[in-house]
């Protein structure tokens, strides 16, 4: 086992959906397999317009053949282990590139920075990680309590590096998964809520907005921004309980059995569609807004 950097756009031509599955050309098989039961880094190159860098991770379970593609391999990511950083970690750092495993004898960027598939050090590992899981100033949940529960399990164990036979194996947490995926939420939202429109911010800087999974992580939802949506305590509660959804353009749908419609179109921002983040990626991707649809929408 070891870790590993795959380069993904997203704009990409491959079958990729990086919180279930990355696909390759053979060339890259044993790099790939290499890193089987291990930790990766995904990677966004700086050619691509508005980079996140490297800007989540994951784990590989295994890899197959692509059955619906000659000579491609799927790596399948372990469900649930995928997280995106609260803080995107660009390629070059104050100091030059944060991954320095790139740097050839002399000190200057080499070939295998061009690689889609490449390992990383341990050291580099641990480097990336934590410049991308520092929450820095944190957005805060609306509620005190939330905020001392959170501190206090934090201190526990919300990830760590645990140096053993010269790996690192990380191990992240439901608290700091939960933290990072409202910050990140949060802010591809402007922490606005996606179905009334309003931002609300109360005199301590706490949005009034949460990150909402479309499909719950009870349901094995994973932890990836398209996968989730800001939403006030209303909207929230009427989404978790299928009184709306959303159709794949975003059209925003309300349930029959819904006891006051007027009511709830009285409180939905008047384009009749949610509000969505600016990057095409950030977006509610249709594969999770059908599983909301078919198993969670009371038509």
């Amino acid at each position: 086992m070891g870790f590993g950097v795959f380069i993904h756009r997203s704009d990409s031509i491959y079958d990729d959906s990086p919180a279930e599955q990355y696909q390759f050309p053979s060339q890259y098989l044993r790099r790939v397999e290499a890193c089987i039961g291990d930790w990766i880094i995904y990677y966004e190159p700086s050619k691509v317009s508005e980079t996140r860098g490297y800007f989540a991770i994951a784990r590989v379970q295994q890899v197959i053949p692509d059955p619906g593609a000659s000579g491609m391999y799927l790596a399948l990511i372990e469900p649930g282990s995928y997280l995106d950083f609260a803080n995107p970690v660009p390629f070059n750092g104050p100091t030059g590139p944060v991954e320095r495993g790139v740097l050839n004898e002399q000190g200057r960027i080499s070939g295998r920075a061009q690689s889609a598939v490449r390992p990383i050090s341990p050291d580099d590992f641990n480097r990336i990680c934590e410049l991308g899981l520092a929450e820095g100033a944190p957005l805060l949940p609306r509620v005190d309590e939330d905020v001392r529960l959170l501190q206090v399990e934090e201190r526990q164990a919300p990830f760590k590096f645990d140096q053993q036979r010269d790996r690192v194996s990380l191990t992240v947490s439901r608290v700091l998964r939960d933290r990072v995926f409202r910050r990140i939420v949060l802010r591809a939202y402007d922490e606005r809520c996606a179905i009334t429109g309003l931002k609300l911010i109360n005199g301590m800087g706490r949005a009034e907005v949460v990150a909402a999974h479309i499909r719950p992580v009870e349901a094995s939802g994973p932890d990836i921004i398209s996968n989730g949506i800001a939403l006030s305590g209303t909207a929230h509660w009427m989404f978790d309980r299928g009184l709306i959804s959303l159709a794949d353009d975003l059209e925003i749908l309300i349930s029959r059995q819904t006891n006051d419609p007027d009511g709830v179109r009285s409180i939905i921002n008047k384009t009749g569609r949610a509000l969505a983040p600016h990057r095409i990626s950030d977006r509610p991707h249709p594969h999770f807004l059908n599983w909301h649809r078919e198993h969670c929408f009371k038509q």
